[in-house]
């Protein structure tokens, strides 16, 4: 069971640049994991990093909500890895890009995918996400995963090969990266 609040409801073709800038301000800290996690989503919320890192202190973990194609762009696995660093644990998204999904899923960051998009808009910054039996559900190859969002149940579906669902299973039961 993890109950994640949303820290970011994100449209459509959110990129890789939007999730961690690149550029000579950002790159020189990429061997300092927690130091280049400051920057993560700073063009769309510049309090999203210091709003993470104090979920994580105290204890808890964070979704993401987007639209379609999250993570299109460049494939630079830090844009993956930052977040993660920071607690994130689900994004749900409307489909993604390839290369960035496979990087979440490396990091161990679950991507589902919302089945309508009334899904995406009934969940809004701040909701917390309660998924039950994920573990199971992964395990057993349980396309389908109902969350719930207060007094709502939101549909999500993962499309993860058996390699990917491993993965996931092992990297999620750790509490965020401490580097």
């Amino acid at each position: 069971r993890l109950e994640l609040r949303v820290l970011l409801r994100l449209g459509d073709d959110v990129s890789t640049d939007e999730l961690l800038p690149a550029g000579a301000r950002v790159l020189p800290f990429r061997s300092n994991v927690p130091r280049i996690a400051e920057f993560a989503f700073e063009g769309i919320d510049d309090g999203y990093a210091d709003r993470a890192r104090a979920l994580r202190e105290a204890g808890g973990s964070h979704a993401l909500v987007a639209g379609r194609n999250y993570g299109q762009g460049s494939s630079r696995g830090h844009a993956a890895l930052a977040p993660r660093t920071l607690g994130l644990r689900v994004v749900l998204a409307r489909d993604f890009a390839r290369l960035h999904r496979q990087n979440l899923v490396n990091f161990g960051v679950l991507p589902l995918l919302l089945q309508d998009a009334e899904n995406a808009r009934a969940i809004d910054a701040e909701d917390v996400l309660v998924l039950s039996g994920l573990h199971d559900a992964l395990r057993d190859d349980r396309r389908d995963i109902t969350l719930s969002c207060g007094d709502r149940s939101v549909a999500a579906r993962h499309a993860l090969s058996p390699r990917a669902r491993e993965i996931v299973l092992a990297l999620i039961k750790i509490t965020p990266y401490s580097v």
